[in-house]
């Protein structure tokens, strides 16, 4: 059977980063933890190609054993650094005025919107948003992903603060 990379890939797209999870432990035979989409899809895809096109060579195996084994390869984790003792000591407590930045909506927030028949949901973090599984600093990164070029995130998703009662 010939794998359809085409099919394959719009399939894995549409799954949520659990499905992907899953589908990456059925094919892999390892489980992750990753919550990247893009990597998991990337991941799955290459380890499909590989099971049907048979693999790397033996002769490619053999090559990479070779340089790997005289790489100066880590096999414990790195030590946690610690804080400097008087940390405390250094750190200010500046209250603020707002929980978040005026304008912007309160951690928890939906925000939904339709865009080309397609129904899109941003969830407000409290430093930032969550777009399809993904992590973005601003509404305008999300708005950017989406459309393919820059928009006022606040913009796009029809945000008026005049409007919210701000």
């Amino acid at each position: 059977m010939t794998l359809n990379v085409t099919k394959e890939v719009a399939t894995l797209r549409k799954m949520t980063v659990g499905e992907l999870r899953e589908r990456f432990a059925e094919v892999t035979g390892e489980n992750t933890k990753a919550a990247n989409r893009n990597w998991l899809v990337r991941r799955i895809i290459w380890r499909m190609q590989s099971i049907d096109e048979g693999g790397l060579s033996d002769r490619a195996i053999a090559r990479s054993r070779e340089l790997a084994g005289g790489a100066d390869l880590r096999v414990t984790a790195p030590r946690q650094r610690s804080l400097p003792a008087d940390a405390d000591k250094r750190t200010k407590v500046v209250p603020c005025a707002h929980a978040t930045s005026p304008g912007r909506p309160l951690p928890g927030t939906l925000i939904t919107r339709v865009y080309k028949g397609q129904e899109l949901r941003v969830r407000v973090l409290a430093n930032g948003f969550e777009y399809e599984g993904e992590f973005y600093k601003s509404l305008s990164a999300v708005a950017k992903k989406i459309t393919g070029s820059h928009w006022s995130g606040n913009k796009f998703f029809n945000l008026n603060c005049k409007e919210a009662g701000q």
